[in-house]
């Protein structure tokens, strides 16, 4: 195939591709950022700096219906008293956030996020 060529007013050089051709580099592009995504995550999860979350974790957060910070702690193996001194909050605090009864603010998420080891807005 021979390489078409266009020059625009100000200089530019852009090379005219078909259609097909060019889906076909910027799925290959995509199926790239997605391997080097995984590896890079791969990474993380061997060297300590991620973890991997269960299906069943992730299907409690999403559903809305419990508190992520229930659901968090729970899958960390923490009671609510361990939580709460690992955070440096009371128990019945964090009980009633659990429960909805309370929202939490931003200095007890982050907080509590330390002590669970996620990022705030794992628990927003």
């Amino acid at each position: 195939m021979t390489k078409q060529v266009i020059i625009t007013p100000n200089g530019d050089r852009l090379v005219v591709v078909p259609e097909a051709e060019y889906d076909a580099l910027v799925e290959a592009l995509e199926d790239s950022q997605d391997r080097a995504a995984v590896d890079g995550y791969d990474r993380a999860v061997a060297e300590g700096r991620a973890d991997l979350v269960p299906s069943e974790i992730v299907d409690r957060l999403v559903s809305g219906r419990e508190s992520k910070v229930r659901v968090w702690r729970e899958h960390r193996g923490l009671s609510g008293a361990e939580l709460a001194k690992a955070a440096g909050l009371s128990a019945p605090y964090i009980s009633q956030i659990e429960s909805g009864k309370r929202e939490a603010g931003i200095e007890a998420l982050k907080k509590l996020a330390g002590a669970l080891r996620v990022d705030v807005d794992d628990l927003l």
